[in-house]
């Protein structure tokens, strides 16, 4: 922990502006400290200077553009579907004069939480790889959860922009194919929990036939079922 300045003191040894320490505090990124209750702020030396020289770093970054398409499945990208959304998205970054870094291609449901190469590409935003991630519309990105996604690029300098805000006609039945994979999923995990269920419930009454019987009664002298698994060691 470094020496605790006031805001005025900070100002004067580094050298930075009030509202950018003010900007710092709203974002979350400086926390102000505070002997008692009704104590004027004061600030960390060695949390200031720490963020002074990530702003350095971000001002320094290439102004990089990294490109992301997607399409469901292999037949979309087989009628070039792929290539097609890749050139729309290409010419919208020639307009823009925006420098491409690189330019990914996915085939993949857009519910997928695993795609590799998406995956690939947080980890490069992480890595300050490039500076800004262009789109044709949000749903390429992800199916839900769109703003966890930005919010997550944003945190590593990354801005998100995406070319179309009207979806293409495509887009219905590329959504019902994701939404049949969605159902199919959870069907699939409804009936393993059901015959799971029914496979305990089975054998619970395969028990209490067998702990009804004279037999089991004679052998273990009316203990119950948990007794019994008890002393069998089961």
């Amino acid at each position: 922990m470094g020496k605790k300045l006031r805001s005025r003191e900070a100002c004067k040894i580094l050298d930075i502006h009030r509202n950018t320490i003010v900007k710092w505090v709203e974002q979350g990124r400086l926390h102000p400290y505070r002997a008692t209750p009704t104590a004027n702020r004061k600030y960390d030396e060695d949390e200031l200077r720490r963020l002074m020289q990530e702003d350095e770093e971000v001002e320094t970054r290439p102004d990089l553009t990294a490109v992301y398409c997607r399409v469901s499945s292999a037949e979309q990208k087989t009628k070039g579907d792929l290539e097609r959304q890749k050139l729309r998205v290409l010419e919208y970054c020639a307009e823009k004069h925006y420098t491409v870094g690189s330019v990914v291609d996915e085939v993949g449901s857009g519910l997928n939480d695993n795609r590799k190469k998406l995956l690939k590409l947080m980890r490069d935003a992480a890595e300050h790889k490039f500076n800004r991630l262009v789109i044709e519309h949000y749903d390429r990105l992800t199916r839900f959860n769109y703003n966890f996604l930005v919010e997550y690029f944003r945190s590593h300098g990354v801005v998100v922009e995406y070319v179309e805000e009207v979806l293409e006609e495509s887009f219905e039945a590329d959504l019902v194919k994701d939404m049949l994979s969605l159902i199919t999923m959870f069907s699939a995990k409804l009936y393993g929990q059901r015959s799971k269920k029914n496979r305990k419930k089975s054998i619970k009454e395969r028990y209490k036939k067998i702990a009804e019987s004279e037999e089991f009664k004679q052998a273990y002298d009316g203990k119950s079922i948990g007794e019994v698994m008890e002393i069998e060691g089961m």
